[in-house]
């Protein structure tokens, strides 16, 4: 039993227009579900990925205007950075089209021993795309009808950063519980990262840790990480995993249908909160592929509450200045 990667990384908004325009306008990644937070339906839950938002190609966001003027605050127990995996090559195309659409950026970089580019989304998310060569991940397919040509777009997730004030109790269970392997370190602003990979290892399968004692607690905000989902492939792994989670004295919840998929969520010691989720049924349970994203989904049972859910929405649209 072994985890298959990243599934997705949930983050947080507080403008779902400008969310949209810059992930879809600017990242050229595919809207594949519009849907609302199952726990806060007065909330948008926005799903982007590939061609068909495949497990490990999603980031996705909650939309919590009423966090307008509480960006998040930086410090351990969080989610710290996100790696965007692109084609080997594709980095020089990115630099121009960050440069063209104004997203401030640190330019092409060797970073933990693969060259990427390090920027912020336009409310401070702290992304880094990442030359995938050699990732033994199979990655995303672009969407054909996304303006980044498919030569050059982003194939899925690289790795997760998380900043933590001790390595030792997060260590542990990253490895004698879900199963990851030390693969290595690196340096990074005085602080020492070290790599995790589990599965196939590689781009698409790892956390990365740095270890930061001084740094203040994190507190969750605009432009912060809610959480990290790991993948497995059915119900029979999900319940397994469940199993052993608790058994090693983590408090897990039950499993979780999140219609699209089946979830269980536990804190790590770190205070990062991680979720293991099935790769299954898929986003296409509700909607044709060819149409994805294009309306509010909701699941069966919050189908009786659409009149009431989408009076609280504002409606999206896509507004051009969100460049970062």
């Amino acid at each position: 039993m072994e985890l298959g990667g990243l599934h997705h990384l949930t983050a947080v908004t507080t403008e779902a227009s400008g969310n949209v325009e810059f992930y879809t306008g600017v990242l050229g990644m595919r809207l594949v579900k519009k849907t609302v937070n199952q726990d806060d339906v007065s909330a948008y839950h926005l799903f982007y990925g590939d061609e068909l938002g495949r497990p490990g190609t999603e980031i996705t966001f909650f939309d919590w205007p009423t966090l307008r003027l509480a960006p998040n605050r930086r410090g351990v127990g969080e989610v710290s950075a996100t790696e965007l995996r692109v084609p080997g090559g594709a980095l020089g195309y990115w630099a121009d089209r960050l440069d063209e659409f104004g997203v401030a950026h640190g330019g092409i970089q060797d970073h933990g021993g693969r060259s990427s580019i390090a920027f912020t989304d336009h409310e401070g998310q702290r992304l880094r795309l990442v030359d995938e060569s050699g990732s033994r991940v199979e990655g995303g397919v672009p969407w054909d009808e996304s303006p980044v040509p498919a030569e050059y777009g982003i194939r899925g997730l690289g790795a997760v950063r998380l900043t933590l004030a001790e390595l030792g109790p997060t260590e542990r269970v990253l490895v004698d519980v879900l199963g990851f392997r030390r693969a290595g370190e690196y340096s990074e602003d005085g602080n020492t990262v070290v790599v995790y990979e589990v599965g196939p290892g590689g781009p698409g399968a790892e956390v990365h840790v740095l270890v930061d004692p001084g740094a203040p607690r994190a507190h969750l905000g605009r432009g912060g990480v809610h959480h990290v989902a790991f993948r497995v492939p059915n119900d029979k792994e999900h319940a397994a995993w469940r199993q052993r989670i608790r058994e090693a004295g983590l408090g897990v919840t039950p499993q979780i249908d999140r219609f699209y998929f089946r979830s269980i969520y536990f804190r790590e010691p770190g205070g990062v909160l991680f979720e293991i989720a099935t790769d299954g049924p898929g986003f296409a349970t509700d909607e044709d592929p060819e149409h994805l994203g294009e309306g509010l989904s909701l699941p069966p049972f919050l189908e009786d509450r659409r009149e009431e859910i989408e009076a609280r929405l504002t409606p999206i649209t896509p507004v051009k200045g969100a460049r970062g």
